[in-house]
């Protein structure tokens, strides 16, 4: 177990060095975001401007996004696979191997297709709430600026794995309030990447394609359904 944690954190890393690494292309990045706008509006869907001027008005509300936002996403999926590799050690292999790919392929996708988030697009009247209620945790402010690649929206990776850790949950866990729990967590996810004007909904939609992605792939390296037992070969 202490292995899997230490891969896990040092995978994390990793992702984050990579991540970073890749070049912010601001204006690349902005025009991307003008598309997606634009883009949006044409389907009419466009809500993340109302979504986030509303939000913001009730203070505790959004502070508490900010926090969400800021932390959860890596600490549920931690928790969630410590109990997979503790309750479910014959499915955690591939579980886990679905996640490490998602996220490989989601580094892809900041590569080649750099997006900036709703809040740092200019004119467009979105509010940064975490600059403006001084939340701690931003990484787009301050020194920290300067290390967090601030245009690396696409996909999203708050939904790809709050989708996993909510697939897992569902499939595996027993208890009827867990899965009612696993199942509103992308939910609660989703509320909070737009209402935070950190993403678009349609990087959600990017993150659950990615994650569906790396899902199949697995399951073809399986052979097998990736929540399925192995079977195991009867004794002669």
């Amino acid at each position: 177990m202490w292995f899997e944690i230490l891969l896990i954190g040092f995978s994390y890393w990793i992702y984050s060095l990579i991540r970073n690494a890749v070049p912010e292309q601001r204006s690349v990045a902005l025009r991307h975001a003008d598309w997606v706008w634009s883009f949006e509006h044409h389907l009419g869907l466009a809500v993340e401007h109302g979504v986030n001027h509303a939000v913001n008005s009730v203070t505790w509300l959004i502070v508490g996004m900010n926090y969400y936002y800021a932390t959860l996403h890596f600490i549920i999926t931690i928790g969630v696979l410590v109990w997979l590799y503790r309750r479910h050690p014959e499915r955690y292999a591939p579980a886990r191997s679905v996640l490490f790919l998602t996220t490989l392929l989601a580094l892809i996708g900041f590569w080649a297709f750099p997006l900036a988030p709703p809040r740092l697009m200019p004119g467009k009247g979105f509010i940064d709430t975490v600059a403006v209620h001084h939340t701690w945790g931003s990484l787009s402010q301050g020194s920290l600026s300067h290390v967090s690649n601030q245009y690396a929206a696409m996909p999203s990776m708050h939904i790809g794995w709050s989708l996993w850790c909510g697939i897992t949950v569902v499939t595996l866990a027993k208890p009827l309030w867990a899965r009612i729990m696993g199942a509103l967590y992308p939910l609660f996810t989703l509320s909070v990447i737009i209402s935070t004007g950190n993403h678009f909904w349609l990087d959600a939609v990017g993150g659950a394609l990615f994650l569906a992605v790396g899902y199949a792939l697995v399951s073809w390296l399986y052979g097998r359904w990736v929540y399925r037992l192995p079977q195991v070969a009867p004794h002669l």
